[in-house]
Formats: C-alpha cells, sequence, structure tokens
C-alpha cells in the first residue's frame, strides 16, 4: 500500500514537501501527530488526522501520536483569532490520560517493529529551562522567519494582538519535532492544512540546527458542502467519549450527513477499500433514498469508536423512536444514553414526592409539567387516543401514574401522537 497515494484517492491529501513520497516508498519510517489535551476527549475534528496514523501504520511505517503536555499549557494560534484558556497542569493530565485511551482504539500498539508509539512533550520539556530554550533553539530561527507564517500574520493584523507565549508555539512544536527526529528517528510530521507553517519550522530547525533533512505532509481541513464547519452541531461538537455524546447522537450524526458530504467522508473516515466505496456510489446513485452511504458510513464509524456494543445500541436507539423496540429498551441504559437519546426532546423535571401518592394522567401532563398547555387540550387529546405514557395508551385524564410507572426507576416517557416524545425526569 502506497501511503500518500492512499490518501490521494481518498481525497484527504493537501501539501506534501517534495521528496516526501519517495522517502516513504523506500521502506518503513516513523512519523508523528501531535494532539494537543484541551478536553478529556477527542472529537469528530480529530477523526482526520487519526484516519491518517491509520493509513500510515497500514502502509508499513511506525507511526507516533503526540499528546501535547506541554504545548498544551501554552495554546496554538493556528486558526485562532484569540488566546484560548491555558489549563492546570492537574486538568492537563487528566485529559492526557483520556486521550491515550482513546487513541488506543484505532493505533496497534502490538504490531512489531512499526507498533505504534505515544509520546508526551512534557517529558522532554519539563526540565527544559527558558534560557537553554532560547540558547538552544531560538537562535536558530530569526524573528523574520516566525513572522512570515499565516498563523502569526493573521492574529497580528487582527484586534487582539498575540501573547508572546503563542508567538513562541511554533519554536516549541518546532523543537518537538527535532526531539522526535534525534531520539525515535521520525522523519515525517503530519497534521492538518493549517499546520503547515508550524509543521515546516521544525523541517528547517532540524535542518540549521544538525544539518538533517526531514518531511512534512498535511491533510484537507473538512468542511460540509454548504461551507458550515464540520463536527459541529446544534448542540456543540461531537465528541469520542460516549459520556459527552452517545452512540446514538452519534450515530445520528453520520446517518444525517448529506450525500454530498457522504460521498467526501466514507473516504475519509472509513477503511472501506476502492472498489467497495465505488461499488456503494454507484448503488447509492441509483437509489438515493435508501441512504445506503450513509448507513455504511455511520456504522463502519460508530464501530470503531463505540464497538459493536455500541452501534447495536444506537440502531436500537433509532428503531426505539420510531416505533420499532418496546419501552424495556431503555432498561439498557445508564442516564448518559437516555438523555443522549432524548436530547433534542423537550425534558421536564419533577419531584418524586409528586408520584408517591399518586397523579393523574392530567395533572401530570398539564400541571407539573407543561406538555400541553391546559387539562383541558389534554383531556381532549386523550380522548382522541392520541396520548402514551411510556408506549401505554392513557385512557382517560383521571388514569393515575405512580412511583412504579417508572423506567429505571427514574424517566417517564411521554408522547403526544406517535412522533412528539417528552421525557420527564423524576428525582
Amino acid at each position: 500500500m502506497n501511503f500518500v497515494e492512499e490518501l490521494r484517492w481518498r481525497g484527504m491529501l493537501h501539501d506534501i514537501m517534495p521528496g516526501t513520497e519517495e522517502l516513504l516508498n523506500k521502506g518503513m519510517a516513523s512519523g508523528y501527530i501531535g494532539f494537543d489535551p484541551t478536553a478529556d476527549s477527542l472529537h469528530v475534528g480529530h477523526l482526520t488526522q487519526i484516519m491518517t496514523l491509520i493509513h500510515f501504520q497500514q502502509a508499513g511505517h511506525k507511526p507516533y501520536a503526540l499528546v501535547g503536555g506541554a504545548t498544551g499549557m501554552v495554546g496554538d494560534p493556528s486558526g485562532k483569532s484569540a488566546e484560548r484558556n491555558l489549563l492546570s497542569e492537574d486538568v492537563l493530565t487528566h485529559n492526557l490520560q483520556s486521550v491515550q485511551k482513546q487513541l488506543e482504539k484505532f493505533l496497534d500498539f502490538n504490531t512489531g517493529a512499526n507498533s505504534a508509539q505515544m509520546v508526551n512533550n512534557y517529558d522532554w520539556f519539563k526540565n527544559f529551562t527558558f534560557l537553554d530554550f532560547i540558547r538552544d533553539v531560538g537562535k536558530h530561527l530569526t524573528v523574520n522567519y516566525m513572522m512570515a507564517k499565516d498563523s502569526v500574520k493573521k492574529r497580528l493584523e487582527g484586534d487582539t494582538g498575540m501573547s508572546f507565549t503563542e508567538f513562541t508555539y511554533q519554536l516549541v512544536q518546532g523543537y518537538d519535532f527535532y526531539y522526535l527526529w534525534k531520539n525515535h528517528s521520525c522523519v515525517l510530521q503530519m497534521g492538518g492544512s493549517d499546520q503547515w507553517g508550524n509543521i515546516v519550522t521544525g523541517t528547517e530547525l532540524i535542518r540549521r540546527k544538525d544539518q538533517g533533512e526531514a518531511f512534512a505532509l498535511t491533510t484537507q481541513l473538512i468542511k460540509k458542502a454548504d461551507g458550515t464547519k464540520f463536527g459541529k452541531t446544534e448542540s456543540g461538537a461531537v465528541w469520542l467519549d460516549a459520556a459527552r455524546t452517545s452512540p446514538y447522537q452519534f450515530y445520528q450524526f453520520w446517518l444525517n450527513t448529506t450525500d454530498v458530504d457522504a460521498k467526501a467522508y466514507i473516504r475519509i473516515f472509513t477503511l472501506l477499500d476502492r472498489e467497495v466505496i465505488e461499488a456503494m456510489e454507484v448503488e447509492h446513485d441509483a437509489a438515493p433514498h435508501t441512504r445506503i452511504l450513509q448507513k455504511a458510513l455511520a456504522k463502519d464509524i460508530s464501530i470503531r469508536v463505540h464497538g459493536e456494543a455500541g452501534y447495536e445500541k444506537a440502531i436500537k436507539s433509532t428503531d426505539f423512536l420510531f416505533g420499532g423496540t418496546g419501552i424495556e429498551f431503555l432498561n439498557e441504559l445508564n442516564d448518559d444514553e437516555v438523555i443522549g437519546l432524548f436530547s433534542g426532546v423537550p425534558n421536564f423535571t419533577i419531584t418524586k414526592d409528586d408520584l408517591a401518592y399518586g397523579i393523574s394522567a392530567a395533572d401530570l401532563l398539564a400541571g407539573k409539567t407543561s406538555i400541553f398547555p391546559s387539562k383541558g387540550e389534554a383531556k381532549k387529546m386523550i380522548q382522541g387516543g392520541g396520548v402514551s405514557i411510556n408506549r401505554e395508551k392513557v385512557n382517560t385524564a383521571d388514569d393515575v401514574l405512580g412511583t412504579g410507572n417508572l423506567i429505571n426507576n427514574k424517566y417517564l416517557v411521554a408522547q403526544k401522537g406517535k412522533k412528539n416524545y417528552f421525557l420527564i425526569v423524576v428525582k
């Protein structure tokens, strides 16, 4: 497998330093991508770089995943309009451990010579004094060189300016590359296209400091066909951690992809081979309503992020909301998964005391909650047979509900008609 060619046909390649492809075709090489631990989970915006490392390893090369315990304390200005908040050491340590566990789901750390390896740049920066850094690193790159970078120029031209901390980020990242080149024989750094300036700072430092040679490769920044930002929903970022984004929400994110985006994403975010994908595209074009690309995309990435069990829960959750799975399914879900399943649904909170002696359906739906604006409207719809609680039709407005009706000892699910759901949380 030719790594660069693989990225090309998948539409992932953005820029590549001359000589890089020739180097990689000679045999196994080591390369790395950095991940800044700004949160305790990666999100779908990181998946392009994760997929890049997977393809790199599958092509027979040795991937390094650098988690930025040191650079996370500084903050990368690339693509940012303002300086981000700096994190404490305790928070960073927690985030690092979480990110490492996620990366271990994707890369093979026990496959011989090209086993993946995790490194943390805090390990080589923690005892590097400021004076040593400006003497051993800073002297090799001019201010003119650093200011010519787009990430710096855009910030200097803006209203907020740039702190010295952020200005030095490219030196810190450049030294990461130098350190990995020197100590781990890493000859290639990869990243998103917004990282090109920082990456070539590293190749330049290697050249000027040790007369060495190193290479750079960047991937496309992923955008939706309509120009909106990839990886964002109304509720925020789509995370890889099930506690932040439930398997159901994750699955739905990919399932709801447009036809145009699905054709791009199935190449970028799955490991399906070219012949399989091209055959799927033909089948999809013949019957777009079957959403074959979206289903294959959502299945493939959901299984790799959440496992078969997570994928099955996502499918059952989808079936549940469309009436194909019984209410007992909710007993299989934890609190985060229940809340995730009903994330786009109106939620109401009542107390267990409200249910202790039983409460009429009308009082519950139009008194303790505002599912109906009035008891009169609730009674009218109940009489028409259009109201259910926990998938059981409410026969009269005086039907009594109590704690014995709770799902997971905590929830009631109300429905107006077939598609209008309401989650009642009992505390």
